[in-house]
């Protein structure tokens, strides 16, 4: 059972990007400790199997196909929220891919893409999740942004690192305008976390593995399970002074001096 400080009993989670990673991972999080959640996804068939795992642990999922860059899309998800919960307590900001290109071959239309995907549908989830938690007086947001956020990572990362710098000054933004009311928005920057993606990129250059793990003090990349702690922390009321924060979640690497030198990690 948990403790009441991070008990999230008969509260409602919203989490998109959960047939998967570190959707799926959050959303089990915050089940595990009493929410109920609405699962958001393209992947059809990984939402029914997140959702599965959550309504055998007693608590109630239900699943809707959205696409997160789009506005129209977002407005019918909070609605689905209204009719089948009635409040939204949790929203946890996931889904969103960016698009890798060199700064002078990128067309703009590109540009203007990974803006949509990552920005635009962002600042929709919240603001639809924000009015609601706005009248109900309290409520938590999380956005996914990057290390990209606050760093810059080269490679051309230049769409995604403009993107996820919006992100880091859309939560400030927000938790500004709504700490006063009762609703806090804080972002998880995460550092390279193993997902399909990165498998495919790692698969095609064997060279960026041993690359990103010079520059993680820890020894590893991230896994999905590394966002759970903190999900559960910031849904909860145990982070209830918490607003405006951006939290590396990236196993040392913002802290690490581009000339440092590495203890070896304990196996």
């Amino acid at each position: 059972m948990p403790t009441s400080l991070f008990d999230l009993t008969n509260r409602v989670a919203v989490i998109s990007g959960a047939a998967r990673g570190m959707g799926r991972a959050a959303s089990l999080a915050l089940a595990e400790h009493g929410a109920d959640l609405l699962l958001v996804d393209r992947n059809i068939e990984g939402l029914a199997q997140t959702a599965g795992e959550i309504k055998a642990l007693g608590r109630r999922a239900v699943t809707h196909a959205c696409d997160v860059s789009q506005p129209a899309q977002i407005r019918e998800l909070f609605a689905l929220v209204d009719s089948e919960f009635g409040r939204v307590d949790f929203l946890g900001n996931i889904a969103g891919e960016g698009i890798l290109a060199p700064p002078e071959e990128m067309p703009i239309e590109t540009l203007q893409t990974v803006l949509q995907n990552l920005v635009v549908g962002r600042f929709c989830m919240c603001q639809e999740a924000g009015r609601r938690m706005l009248a109900a007086g309290r409520g938590s947001i999380v956005n996914i942004g990057s290390l990209a956020s606050i760093t810059a990572l080269g490679r051309g990362h230049i769409a995604y690192s403009m993107a996820m710098g919006a992100v880091a000054q859309m939560t400030r933004e927000l938790s500004t305008e709504w700490a006063g009311a009762g609703v806090r928005v804080n972002a998880i920057l995460p550092a390279q976390v193993v997902n399909p993606n990165l498998e495919e990129r790692m698969a095609a250059d064997p060279s960026l593995k041993a690359m990103w793990l010079r520059g993680i003090p820890r020894g590893r990349l991230g896994h999905p399970d590394d966002i759970r702690g903190l999900a559960v922390l910031l849904a909860s009321d145990a982070s209830n002074w918490i607003t405006g924060a951006l939290i590396p979640m990236d196993g040392g690497n913002l802290a690490l001096n581009g000339g440092a030198t590495l203890r070896p990690p304990k196996s």
